[in-house]
């Protein structure tokens, strides 16, 4: 079975430094990662077109790898026109492998260019 190229990263090299660094007795004592969650908030134009909530969770599907699902309003807000149970925008949460693969694909690939395009040394 493949194993995601952080989570074994993790396993051998992160986890052991951890321990002799902080001085950790047990391996259970070692921070990790449980999660990362990812949202896009539409805005104003989330509430006036409804398809562009369809859009926000494809994009987001094609980022993340596992189905967007879209946030709805908590409550009425007069000023933005905004009704309780309105679409307003979409939420992923990556969990296990397919939140190492999405990790490392956001660190090797995403991140670096970033740094690249505004001259971050």
């Amino acid at each position: 079975m493949y194993v995601p190229r952080y989570k074994e990263k993790y396993d051998k090299e992160v986890i052991p430094a951890l321990k002799e660094q902080f001085g950790f007795k047990s391996v259970m004592r070692v921070p990790k990662i449980t999660k990362i969650c990812l949202n896009q908030g539409l805005g104003k134009f989330g509430i006036a077109d409804k398809k562009l909530v369809d859009v926000g969770v494809q994009e987001m599907t094609l980022i993340s790898g596992q189905k967007a699902v879209p946030t709805k309003s908590k409550k009425d807000i007069s000023n933005f026109k905004l009704r309780r149970g309105m679409p307003i925008g979409v939420r992923v949460t990556l969990r296990g492998d397919k939140m190492y693969e999405f990790l490392d694909r956001l660190v090797s690939v995403s991140i670096p260019r970033i740094r690249d395009f505004k001259g971050i040394s």
